[in-house]
């Protein structure tokens, strides 16, 4: 099985009022999962590794075997996942520890996409954010 999978964070405000989306879809781009979540006060990377992070886990439970390409407009959080750049921030550290942990083992490629083809994770970051809940 193939995953294709978008993630992004937000902060309205950095820090600020949080939020993050996911969107899987299979390999006939149909959808398999989407979350959007409120997260409080958080930066916005921290808010994309949370997103990040939320995908993996359903990865981990739902679909481990599976092939995955994970979609970012984040080009920090795909140039630390894929050890391009140092994690510097103490505040990403951890996260990034439980993405790399939670990676651990899986047929992953991360790729660096533009906002504009981000749209289903972004839309579902945003509503998370103006829910606040």
């Amino acid at each position: 099985m193939k995953l294709k999978v978008f993630t992004d964070g937000g902060a309205r405000g950095n820090p600020g009022i949080a939020g993050y989306g996911v969107y899987i879809e299979n390999e006939n781009k149909e959808s398999v999962y989407e979350e959007s979540k409120f997260l409080g006060i958080k930066t916005n990377n921290e808010a994309e590794y949370m997103g990040l992070i939320g995908a993996l886990t359903w990865i981990e439970e739902k679909a481990p075997e599976a092939e995955v390409e994970i979609n970012s407009d984040s080009q920090l959080l795909v140039r630390q996942m894929k050890k391009i750049y140092k994690v510097k921030a103490s505040n990403l550290k951890n996260l990034w520890l439980v993405a790399q942990d939670l990676s651990s083992g899986k047929k992953i490629e991360y790729k660096e996409i533009r906002r504009e083809y981000n749209f289903k994770a972004d839309e579902l970051a945003n509503l998370a954010m103006d829910r606040k809940k």
